[in-house]
């Protein structure tokens, strides 16, 4: 943590305190790199601490060669503990070596200062713990290069200094501000947390930050994508690095645990304990829905370290000022994606319904209450989809929209709407849970047994751009027929087979880039889905003023 804080304190503040991590490229090679320095080797003979030495003992030809590897060593003074790559030395007198990913950089140290830092400490630890230590030394794997460090005072006091910063930081419970338009963003693997020109962007406070500044650092879209399994009776198990789904001892799919993102089980699909296990070591989630598509609840690992993030939720979910001024923005973006979608899709949209859509949006920035504002979102609702049947190019009794109905659909469309919105949840709660939320306490919707509050008001703004356009694409391409539904009395249902066509189409949805409104750059709906719940959080923890809700145009 220390070597994080002299590159940057900001990314010391994420992994530190609040327990981010994601991997990179150069994290993967740098622990592959490490493979073998990290199992523990050799020993370390008894310090003067431990013993009594004599003196001259360090020059003593016939003193014990040291090399030991991964030694876990500390001090209560110094209040630091490390692990060493490698120790090397004879008697007394010792060299920390670290092992570094890349190339040995063109300076005249020979280094970086975060990397002479940390084999200062290193060293700073051997001297607290009795042995002598004049210098440290860096190991490049790429370019296969010793450095030398020599721990002289510049360093040392250097050291210490930053010792007592990152302590001043952590206990100020104040994240750092996010460096500026510097060149160590781009190759950190956590910059799709940290979201360093997107925060200097929105919190600009006067500076000469313009969208164009704003870079898209971390991938457009994710690369690992969810797993469905709805075939009844199948049994999801574990087979080395792959998940396996079988069927009677046949094998219907095999999935590389390192490319799915969450395991999505319909109705009775039975899970072993092995890859139970392994999915929550990877933190990989596993929602469960029933039969007819309802999303019942998730399975996670032990959860978010992030407390302080946590603490912030439930702060501002029982200050009414905060939950509404967030509450605001999230129906308000609804109001105005829902008009937005009106535009785009029917053939005759009356203008006073986009006229009454914006009023209602305008109205909803300034409600004065919950109450007020849950009444705002009802009524532009049902403007909404007083029109909706108009979006819906093809002509069939089947897909005669005639309003919102649910807890059981009446009709095909209502039905497709009710699946959708499920997903819809089911990706907001595994969003929430991954940024360190507590997905059942919400700021718009009340908390309820049961109810993922936090999630249905993440979803708001989404639901009309994803799960309505979803719908309407399957319906007007064709893709749904009466044959893909099943009617049981008054309430109607997706049938496997139409499941699986909206199942398609939802992740070729989710999968889509678009252009973010704020940032102009391009990345998957999926992705942009994390990107404002880490806004959300951002706003929480005090670095934005206000959440800057998702529309788009």
């Amino acid at each position: 943590m220390l070597n994080e804080y002299a590159y940057c304190p900001r990314l010391a503040y994420l992994e530190w305190v609040q327990g981010e991590f994601a991997d990179s490229v150069d994290t993967v090679e740098g622990r592959f790199q490490h493979r073998r320095v990290d199992r523990p080797s050799g020993g370390l003979p008894p310090s003067p601490a431990d013993e009594e030495a004599g003196p001259g003992d360090d020059d003593d030809p016939t003193a014990e060669t040291i090399h030991a590897r991964s030694v876990l060593i500390s001090d209560q003074a110094l209040g630091v503990i490390a692990r060493i790559d490698l120790i090397e030395g004879q008697g007394n007198a010792v060299i920390p070596v670290d092992y570094k990913h890349g190339k040995t950089p063109d300076l005249p140290e020979g280094a970086w200062e975060p990397e002479r830092v940390l084999v200062c400490i290193q060293g700073l630890l051997l001297r607290a713990n009795g042995y002598t230590c004049s210098q440290g030394m860096l190991y490049f794997v790429e370019s296969r290069q010793r450095i030398a460090v020599p721990l002289d005072d510049a360093l040392v006091s250097r050291t210490l200094e930053l010792l007592s910063g990152i302590r001043d930081m952590a206990s100020s419970g104040r994240i750092p501000q996010p460096l500026e338009d510097s060149p160590k963003c781009p190759r950190c693997s956590l910059v799709g947390i940290c979201l360093p020109d997107e925060v200097n962007f929105l919190s600009a406070q006067g500076r000469a930050i313009t969208r164009e500044d704003v870079r898209r650092m971390a991938p457009a879209r994710d690369d690992s994508i969810p797993v469905y399994v709805q075939t009844q009776g199948a049994v999801v198990g574990k087979s080395g690095e792959q998940l396996e789904v079988k069927q009677k001892s046949q094998v219907l799919q095999r999935v590389r645990l390192m490319e799915i993102s969450h395991l999505a089980l319909f109705g009775n699909v039975q899970v072993t304990t092995q890859a139970v296990r392994e999915l929550c070591d990877r933190s990989i989630p596993i929602c469960y829905f029933t039969y007819g598509g309802w999303f019942r609840g998730i399975t996670n690992g032990m959860g978010h370290k992030n407390v302080e993030l946590r603490c912030r939720q439930f702060m501002g979910a029982v200050t009414s000022e905060a939950a509404l001024s967030i509450s605001r923005q999230l129906v308000f973006g609804k109001i105005k994606n829902c008009r937005t979608m009106l535009r785009r899709n029917h053939r005759e949209v009356p203008s006073a319904t986009l006229a009454e859509l914006n009023r209602l949006a305008d109205r909803a920035l300034t409600a004065p209450s919950l109450d007020t504002l849950l009444g705002i979102e009802g009524a532009a609702a049902r403007t909404y989809f007083s029109e909706f049947q108009g979006m819906i190019k093809i002509r069939s009794v089947a897909f005669d929209f005639q309003g919102r109905n649910r807890r059981p659909p009446r009709d095909p469309v209502n039905a497709v709407l009710s699946f959708l919105y499920a997903m819809l949840i089911k990706q907001a709660m595994i969003a929430a849970i991954t940024v360190g939320f507590d997905p059942y306490l919400g700021f718009y919707h009340q908390p309820k047994y049961g109810k993922p509050a936090l999630a249905l008001d993440l979803v708001e703004e989404f639901r009309p751009i994803i799960a309505d356009s979803v719908c309407i694409s399957l319906i007007n391409n064709g893709e749904l027929g009466t044959g893909h539904f099943v009617t049981r009395g008054h309430a109607t249902a997706l049938a496997p087979n139409g499941r699986r066509k909206v199942i398609e189409s939802y992740e070729r949805r989710m999968d889509a880039l678009v252009t973010h409104p704020l940032f102009g750059y391009s990345v998957s709906y999926r992705r942009i889905l994390e990107i404002q719940v880490r806004l959300l959080a951002r706003h929480l923890l005090g670095e934005l003023p206000s959440y800057p809700v998702f529309r788009t145009r």
